[in-house]
């Protein structure tokens, strides 16, 4: 049995993370953050105090095993989000329903299964008490607009876990059998920021996925709290580094996820986009001491397709250069390159017309102290997207010995 771990984002490895799972002799772990705090994530993160479940609930979609007579109705209930403009009362009456056992159905389904059914009516109970108790001490209600049913039933998780996220998260795996492990890097609810090269602060990792700009972003910060605009633009642009610096929270990679990366045979590093998601997981203490300690596990860096609005100008040499330097911002201790990467693997299709590919600039490369392979890794059904048996069977045959390197 294989130990693969993935440090990956909500939707980045949506095509690796199904072709591993389809491997036989293949155990699966997924490690992402936790720090989206946009729609309903950040309505649950407010009134609740805790990370954000919504990248974590999107790579367990994908892991739901297929056989489970129950299937149908969890997999409807991972993706379903209440209408926008939902009435309140409406919200209030099925879960309250639904928790004192009224009522069989939530979010419209029902559960073979009684041990799920019992496990999900417990959750929400806690829920519906822990938001009673937050909204009055908030002053304010809880909008279930657009809301994800499974963020409202992680909150309970979290509360009925001694607010703890990874706990909660290793509850539901294995209350929904997953075929596979996602872990949060870090039980610490921290904040996201970043900083343009402007000065343009992003107040929130909302602000870094949705304001779009050419101009890059310098640099992403973990806070303790989210910061006052109408103060912090008084600042001038030295003081907002000099905060921003002497702020920023070293959080501490989380032991499940140490564990995996000490016995992973192969680590890949996905896709995704780059200081939303990917960033701030490299950014935790621990986080690169422990890849670099594990000298035997073939260590694989995949570079995007297409660009993104984080990183419009990015080459594919800049995102291994960005993960390289926050990776050695984690902690004190200066890494090579090879440490942390043996090889790099780089799409050279440009299938989508019309759409903006990442360019391979290939005299950089061949001055990076690290291996590549350039090959078609692009998706000709769903064009612009990485394609996910062709990259997994890439990464076995480099660990296999099958295949090489340029």
């Amino acid at each position: 049995m294989l130990n693969v771990v993935v440090i990956n984002g909500g939707r980045g490895a949506a095509a690796i993370i199904p072709a591993l799972l389809k491997q036989q002799g293949l155990n699966v772990t997924s490690v992402v953050n936790a720090y989206d705090d946009g729609k309903s994530t950040g309505e649950i993160r407010r009134f609740f105090g805790m990370l954000g479940p919504s990248d974590i609930r999107k790579v367990q979609e994908l892991m739901l095993p297929e056989n489970d007579p129950d299937y149908g109705a969890n997999l409807h209930l991972f993706r379903y989000r209440y209408p926008v403009g939902v009435a309140r009362a409406d919200v209030m009456k099925e879960l309250e329903e639904f928790g004192s056992g009224i009522s069989d159905f939530v979010a419209g389904v029902r559960f073979e299964s009684q041990k799920v059914s019992n496990a999900l009516r417990y959750f929400v109970r806690e829920f519906l008490s822990g938001l009673e108790v937050s909204e009055k001490a908030r002053c304010e209600r809880f909008d279930f607009s657009d809301c994800s049913v499974m963020n409202c039933i992680y909150a309970g998780a979290f509360l009925a876990m001694d607010r703890n996220i990874e706990t909660a998260t290793r509850y539901i795996d294995r209350l929904f059998k997953l075929k596979g492990t996602v872990l949060p890097t870090s039980i610490e609810d921290k904040k996201l920021v970043a900083l343009r090269e402007n000065g343009e602060m992003l107040y929130s990792e909302a602000e870094i996925v949705e304001l779009r700009s050419n101009v890059l972003i310098e640099r992403i910060y973990l806070l303790d709290a989210s910061l006052n605009p109408d103060f912090f633009e008084t600042l001038s642009l030295e003081e907002k580094r000099y905060y921003l610096a002497r702020n920023h929270s070293f959080v501490a990679v989380s032991q499940g996820v140490k564990h995996a990366l000490q016995h992973a045979d192969i680590i890949i590093y996905s896709a995704g986009t780059q200081h939303s998601s990917l960033y701030p997981t490299y950014l935790s203490t621990g986080l690169a001491s422990t890849i670099a300690d594990n000298k035997s596990a073939l260590k694989i860096f995949i570079t995007n397709i297409g660009a993104d609005y984080e990183t419009p100008t990015y080459k594919a040499s800049d995102y291994l250069a960005g993960a390289f330097r926050y990776l050695g911002l984690s902690d004190k201790r200066s890494y090579t390159m090879q440490e942390l990467f043996d090889a790099v693997l780089v799409n050279k299709t440009h299938l989508k017309a019309d759409d903006t590919y990442v360019v391979f600039d290939e005299e950089s490369f061949r001055d990076l102290p690290v291996r590549y392979l350039v090959d078609t890794f692009e998706s000709t059904a769903d064009l612009g997207k990485h394609d996910g048996p062709k990259v997994v069977q890439t990464v076995l045959g480099l660990y296999d010995g099958a295949l090489d390197f340029c």
